[in-house]
């Protein structure tokens, strides 16, 4: 990727985060302290320091120079501010939140034209695009978490769910070390994987599908109630009639894992969703897999040490993209991770048939 494509994908980044965040404000900016958001006032800033860290900030050996933003280490620094103390830190204001976001990506596109042939310069600027769009999705997800009103109405292509039988055999898992693509260190190495035989659903699980699971004693999904008789579902502020041909979305590991019992049927492998995801209706939701997040043979860690290295065997793996994922992070090989009982992200699932 060239530097001019470089640089205007980092901008393209910055304005999808801005408008995902523009109805952060007043009471907003920090919102009520739950487990599975942050702050927002502290997201966008830890956005801004992220960048300026890789791209500005970090030497080959390790070292760092001076922030900045005087003391940015100890109020962003994801890997050592812990989450239940972010609502309480001394934070900037948001003007001086956004001035100071505005200035590291500045100093970062003109480093970007000062050194285009810097290649560890375009990993990072890379990384830090990616980086961005992950929270802008998280930024997505908190809204509907919290109830407030979509930031970007978005559409999706539902397609009818019929059962795929898929041959088997071998193929590699994983991103080849020749590839054109950012690759994310929980992505490497390609390594050759065998697939059996199996047969697997062409689209996620739809609300039709999983309601007959409900109607018969299955718990709802959690921003679903019966209002007089009727099903509805709350969409971020608004509750409307539940759509029968949409993908199910906000179901927990342990949810979808319910429903497969009662329809007697399973999750895919990691490998299988990816043998088989050219032939796959997906991206409407994530998706989640029986996998658990554990590292490829040849791992090692990035530089970025704490993008998967925490979160080996406690995560399940997620294949696919969501309504909401910026197209910049859409790829078959993308490697989502979250625990359990995560169900407030832009996930569903799809299912295989279980052979004698």
């Amino acid at each position: 990727m060239i530097a001019r494509d470089l640089a205007g994908e980092l901008q393209a980044a910055r304005e999808h985060c801005a408008r995902v965040t523009a109805g952060f404000d007043g009471e907003r900016l920090l919102g009520p302290k739950l487990a599975i958001v942050n702050p927002p006032l502290w997201e966008i800033g830890h956005v801004g320091w992220f960048q300026e860290h890789w791209c500005l900030r970090w030497r080959g050996d390790g070292s760092l120079a001076e922030p900045i933003l005087p003391g940015a280490d100890a109020l962003y620094d994801s890997s050592s501010v812990a989450h239940d103390t972010r609502w309480s830190l001394p934070l900037p204001s948001l003007q001086a939140t956004k001035a100071y976001l505005a200035n590291v990506l500045e100093r970062v596109l003109e480093r970007i034209r000062r050194e285009p042939e810097n290649e560890s310069l375009r990993y990072f600027v890379r990384l830090c695009t990616l980086h961005e769009d992950m929270h802008s999705e998280a930024f997505h997800y908190t809204h509907q978490t919290l109830g407030y009103a979509d930031p970007i109405v978005s559409t999706g292509n539902f397609f009818e769910t019929k059962d795929i039988e898929i041959n088997g055999g071998s193929f590699r898992l994983g991103s080849e070390r020749d590839s054109k693509a950012f690759i994310f260190d929980n992505e490497k190495w390609a390594h050759e994987v065998e697939v059996a035989p199996f047969c697997i659903a062409s689209a996620p699980v739809t609300n039709a599908q999983y309601l007959a699971f409900v109607e018969e004693g299955g718990k709802a999904p959690r921003y679903w109630k019966k209002v007089d008789g009727a099903w509805m579902e709350r969409r971020f502020s608004k509750s409307t009639p539940l759509k029968g041909d949409e993908p199910v979305r906000h179901v927990d590991w342990n949810e979808v894992q319910a429903w497969c019992r009662w329809a007697k049927r399973r999750l895919p492998s990691e490998a299988e969703w990816q043998f088989s995801n050219e032939k796959l209706s997906w991206g409407a939701v994530w998706e989640w897999t029986s996998s658990t997040f554990s590292p490829f043979p040849e791992f090692r860690a990035d530089p970025y040490r704490d993008y998967s290295l925490p979160w080996f065997y406690t995560h399940y793996v997620l294949k696919g993209a969501s309504f909401a994922t910026p197209r910049r992070l859409v790829s078959a090989k993308f490697r989502n991770f979250y625990t359990a009982e995560r169900g407030d992200v832009f996930a569903g699932f799809r299912t295989c048939r279980i052979d004698p």
